[in-house]
């Protein structure tokens, strides 16, 4: 082990817990990495690939962490590459290719990636060591960013006959370790948690007026903004603002967030990484795969989403050990802004109800198209896969496979006789069969399946292999359309009713805890002891026992949140005038959480669909509490 760190990766020790977590690997134990952002939790898996006799495949939720890795281990020469939605075709070709071979010690993929009929059929055919869980707090319910796709990674590693499995996460709570590890089989002696304090940061909190904000910024930033920062924000718009108002003071600084194009995204990344760029005011859509040591201050703007989110965004400050500044710009005017964020991912009683319905008239097994469900029910992708979890925890419903409904190819340059007669003898006659029983367009040729079956018996896992095969050769040119979901319909003992109100209080459960861990956010900020060692706290860490002496509690200057600023009464507005589009917009659809939804700017798949954005109305009562807005709302209706 330390022969490899030395010869590859040029580092004369470990750092804390490395060594525990990749002798665990190597002794054939599946293991957790509980360390704080920027801690080296990736070498860990990275040693242990070298280690391993057959491919270690790591499971990462975005694509930049995913190209940020690959960058590093490349450079030190260690085979690696990722299979990703911005490759070419021939690109992942050359991937899988290489994979084939064993060439290849690291293949990095996104969990979705699993879902992949076509990826799911390769892999299989490649012996695995290790499963890498990158980001393993998603598989959480009780973590900040739950993921249900997730929830299928014990069921991959069994199907895939993976035999170890290690997760890397920087931010989880005694419940979510405990829950990670029962759900991918990681026992507790290894777990591994080498505690959240960086004595390196310096942890600010102060007490700022909405109006006040920006010069409180810009004071601080004055000895500061020549080094490379991230400002964080809530809203999309509150980037370009911001970004605005220092550079009119000065202060070169770009905005970034997920409005934008991703081609502008990479660019900005890339100047931040750079040096040439060094402020960033920037949605939570910045950070994921920021790799860069010499980050020296990060400001929250605007409050973070939770401790966690808090924990990973200033985590990314000063990963060269180096004193770095991270401040809070408190008060509670954006806790209704948090707050609505939550509100809109709850699913309405009559979308859950479509749903249960859509189920109940299947026979044995139900296919669907995820985004068309969530548009005919009017409920967000994330929740809808959420719900589908649920009902998969109800005993109501089992996954049974994923296919893609189409599968297309073309021949490059070839007739179909030239296709045919490359084969012999049973081969050839299968190929015939394809080609024959094939529903064809001017150079596209789509596969019947029941139609082959009826001309030529074959089941669908070979066909499929053929096609393939073929694809690989260059023989035809592969695309597979509409990632179809099938779910074996069970003998629930539920009715409708019951599930209906079993689901409802289920997202009102998670409703409340999400509102909790806001609460518990502004709580953390304004309380009256060390910031630092309430930090370790919260993340099962006792290893910091006195105060860190540096952090604004410990300096004297505990947080006091200033009044917030009264927003106009409800009452002083025209419903009717402020409504009235978007009722008519929406027709029969026209319930009270839609229009409260779309007066507080919270998106849905119908709003979406009807692009509402542009309609009077739309986000005026972005700064107002959902609940106020909807009794104001129903008050007119009723």
């Amino acid at each position: 082990m330390h022969h490899l760190l030395q010869s590859h990766f040029g580092y004369q020790t470990f750092r804390p817990g490395q060594g525990e977590v990749i002798q665990s690997i190597v002794s054939g134990h599946s293991a957790a990495a509980i360390f704080p952002t920027g801690a080296g939790k990736s070498l860990c898996y990275q040693l242990s690939a070298l280690c391993l006799p057959h491919l270690t495949l790591v499971v990462s939720p975005l694509l930049a962490l995913m190209k940020d890795q690959l960058e590093f281990l490349q450079g030190k020469g260690i085979a690696a590459a990722s299979i990703d939605s911005a490759q070419s075709k021939a690109e992942a070709q050359e991937v899988m290719n290489r994979v084939r071979s064993g060439e290849l010690k690291i293949l990095m993929i996104s969990v979705e990636r699993l879902n992949n009929e076509r990826f799911r059929q390769f892999i299989a055919r490649v012996p695995l060591s290790l499963l890498v869980v990158d980001e393993a707090h998603c598989i959480s319910e009780w973590g900040h960013n739950f993921r249900p796709d997730y929830l299928k990674l014990p069921v991959y590693m069994q199907e895939l006959a993976i035999p170890q499995v290690l997760l890397l996460t920087a931010t989880a709570t005694t419940a979510v370790i405990e829950d990670m590890g029962n759900k991918l089989g990681v026992q507790a002696e290894d777990v591994v948690l080498t505690g959240f304090y960086r004595p390196n940061l310096d942890l600010s909190v102060r007490g700022v007026s909405q109006h006040d904000k920006l010069a409180s910024l810009i004071a601080w930033l004055e000895d500061k903004h020549q080094h490379s920062g991230i400002i964080y924000v809530t809203l999309q718009q509150s980037a370009e603002l911001v970004a605005g108002q220092l550079k009119q003071q000065g202060i070169a600084a770009q905005a970034y967030h997920a409005g934008m194009s991703a081609e502008d995204r990479q660019q900005i990344q890339q100047q931040f990484m750079s040096g040439a760029s060094k402020l960033i005011v920037a949605t939570i859509a910045f950070g994921m795969g920021i790799d860069k040591s010499d980050i020296r201050y990060v400001a929250h703007y605007d409050l973070p989403k939770s401790i966690e989110n808090y924990a990973q965004e200033i985590g990314r400050a000063g990963r060269d050990g180096l004193p770095s500044h991270c401040l809070v710009l408190a008060n509670a005017d954006n806790l209704n802004v948090l707050e609505n964020f939550v509100y809109g991912d709850t699913p309405e009683a009559g979308a859950i109800r479509y749903v249960l319905e859509e189920i109940s008239q299947q026979q044995g097994q139900w296919q669907l198209v995820l985004n068309s469900l969530a548009n005919d029910a009017n409920i967000r992708l994330l929740s809808l896969k959420t719900l589908l979890v649920y009902l998969e925890l109800l005993g109501v419903i089992k996954p049974a496979y994923s296919y893609f409904a189409e599968y297309k190819f073309k021949l490059p340059g070839k007739s179909e006789q030239q296709l045919i007669t490359r084969f012999h003898g049973e081969r050839s006659d299968f190929i015939e069969a394809l080609l024959q029983s094939c529903d064809k367009a001017r150079t596209w040729y789509t596969i019947n399946f029941d139609q082959l079956e009826q001309i030529y018996p074959s089941d669908r896992q070979r066909v499929l292999t053929a096609l393939e095969y073929l694809d690989g050769q260059g023989l035809i040119e592969l695309q597979a359309k509409t990632m179809t979901q099938v779910y074996q319909v069970l003998n629930s003992p539920y009715s409708i009713e019951q599930l209906l109100e079993l689901l409802t209080e289920k997202f009102l459960a998670k409703e409340q805890s999400e509102i909790k861990r806001i609460h518990e956010l502004l709580a953390f900020f304004t309380g009256k002891s060390c910031l630092s060692r309430r930090l370790g706290q919260y993340f099962s860490d006792e290893q910091l026992r006195q105060n860190c002496g540096h952090c604004s509690v410990c300096r004297g200057q505990v947080a006091l949140l200033p009044e917030v600023t009264p927003l106009a009464p409800l009452e002083s507005f025209d419903f009717e005038e402020v409504s009235a589009e978007i009722v008519n917009k929406l027709g029969h659809q026209a319930s009270s959480v839609l229009i409260s939804r779309f007066l507080c700017g919270l998106t849905t798949p119908v709003f979406t669909k009807l692009r509402v954005r542009k309609l009077r109305g739309f986000a005026l009562f972005e700064h107002y509490r959902f609940a106020r807005v909807k009794d104001w709302v129903d008050s007119h209706l009723s």
